[in-house]
């Protein structure tokens, strides 16, 4: 083996570890070798968003963009232990991902009624006294669109080969499938409906302490090797950089357009082309 590659291995495998754990092979090959239909095929815009690496810079902007409904903080911060069990959480969300998009449709179906099994006892009530339950479609159907909008736009502007207008609203109708299974109601279908639904929420969502403590921790305390800091920070700066602009007082983010349009763009573009050299099957 040539060091190029051998190198190439070594990261591969080290970034495969951090996102699926100890048991990531055994989970990988029960996804991707387990016989039986599957609910979306190898062609689907699904399958080109959630295998490019892409995923990395829109999973942490998926994150920050999520923390801004006070209600979904509030559960995050008082039931899911990221502080504590970062990488657990991690890995747990980066499974589901790929049981409900590449797994056989009785794994994925599994997946999701383990995830509404544990909505139901998420519940509790935020500190200026307002209730929350992780079971309401409400906040379902908000953590479901600023995670697909976070992907796309991760995709559209990193991916290694973005998806025409009808692939767009392709990926988005194909997204509403597992929205609906956990729960969330009048899910949208196209990106002109994605649009509309996030908008929508503008007038709930606020930057409470709980959120700004949160885009701390991903982005300035991260608990990540010294190996992957420098990449991490080039990944973060590309997430921030995919954040609409009404976000970043809220969460204390910097906004530096022309940065953003230059180096960070070129930054994040580096960073995704070497996680999808590293992880290539």
């Amino acid at each position: 083996m040539n060091p190029a590659e051998s190198v190439r291995r070594r990261v591969g495998a080290t970034i495969f570890h951090r996102v699926a754990g100890d048991e990531g092979p055994q989970r990988r090959d029960r996804i991707h070798r387990t016989e039986g239909p599957r609910r979306y095929g190898p062609d689907s815009a699904i399958h080109r968003v959630h295998s490019d690496a892409s995923m990395f810079v829109g999973g942490l902007r998926a994150l920050l963009l999520q923390s801004l409904h006070p209600l979904a903080m509030a559960a995050v911060d008082a039931h899911s232990g990221y502080r504590g069990d970062p990488w657990g959480r991690l890995q747990r969300t980066s499974t589901f991902l790929a049981e409900t998009t590449f797994g056989t449709i009785e794994d994925a179906d599994r997946a999701i009624a383990v995830v509404r099994a544990v909505h139901e006892r998420v519940r509790g009530t935020t500190r200026d006294g307002r209730p929350y339950a992780a079971s309401d479609p409400h906040l379902i159907r908000w953590v479901h669109v600023a995670e697909i909008d976070s992907f796309l736009r991760a995709h559209d502007r990193y991916g290694a080969k973005p998806l025409d207008a009808a692939g767009r609203d392709a990926y988005v109708a194909e997204t509403a499938y597992v929205a609906r299974a956990l729960g969330a109601e009048q899910v949208p279908e196209t990106v002109a409906e994605l649009d509309e639904v996030m908008a929508s929420y503008r007038s709930e969502l606020a930057g409470t302490p709980e959120a700004r403590a949160a885009a701390r921790f991903i982005l300035v305390h991260p608990p990540v090797p010294l190996a992957l800091r420098a990449p991490y920070t080039l990944m973060s700066a590309a997430a921030i950089g995919l954040m609409p602009r009404w976000t970043r007082w809220p969460l204390r983010l910097p906004y530096l357009p022309v940065t953003e349009a230059t180096a960070v763009r070129a930054s994040g573009e580096l960073v995704t082309a070497g996680i999808r050299w590293a992880i290539r099957p």
